[in-house]
């Protein structure tokens, strides 16, 4: 795209669309095959990954991340959205507009991020998740599950604040018990 900044070593596969002002830094890789395979006769079977990356408008992509094309259609990554450095971003996964990616996030195929979210680093995404507007995730949480709109998500399984809270100030009590 027009006024896009792409820095050195940077790979861009056939099929990806790069919008106008985007940054990318050193190391990226867009576009390569997703992990994609199946099972037959005792033996993993490549799927064919024929999709392709789309990088909307005012995008930066940290040095080191890679983003994987569609197995079908689009791996999307939306207008304004920030990515830091060594993030994995997994096949047909759509990130939407204005997010705030921080390091070593890793989201897996297929999950879809609202517009305005924001993973603190070394989060985890499995696969096939809707994760709403606006939402919060704590750093070194493992999302498993769909996440509705303005909800704070924190811990392994990552869970609402409130709830992560009372379940950990419930632990010290139980630890507490236990010592006398």
């Amino acid at each position: 795209g027009n006024d896009s900044i792409i820095y050195p070593n940077v790979v861009i596969y056939d099929g990806t669309r790069i919008g106008q002002r985007c940054i990318i830094h050193a190391g990226v890789v867009i576009g390569s095959d997703g992990y994609g395979f199946a099972m037959h006769e005792g033996r993993h079977h490549k799927i064919p990954q024929i999709g392709i990356v789309r990088i909307e408008d005012d995008v930066e992509i940290g040095a080191g991340t890679t983003i994987d094309r569609a197995a079908l259609g689009e791996t999307v990554i939306g207008e304004g959205t920030k990515i830091d450095n060594l993030v994995m971003i997994g096949h047909n996964v759509k990130v939407g507009k204005h997010c705030l990616l921080v390091s070593q996030v890793g989201i897996a195929g297929s999950t879809e991020l609202g517009d305005y979210v924001f993973v603190a680093g070394q989060s985890g995404f499995s696969g096939h998740l809707k994760i709403g507007h606006r939402v919060q995730v704590a750093a070194k949480s493992a999302v498993l599950a769909d996440v509705p709109d303005d909800t704070k998500v924190m811990g392994s399984p990552a869970m609402p604040f409130g709830e992560f809270a009372r379940r950990h100030a419930a632990v010290k009590r139980l630890a507490k018990k236990k010592q006398l």
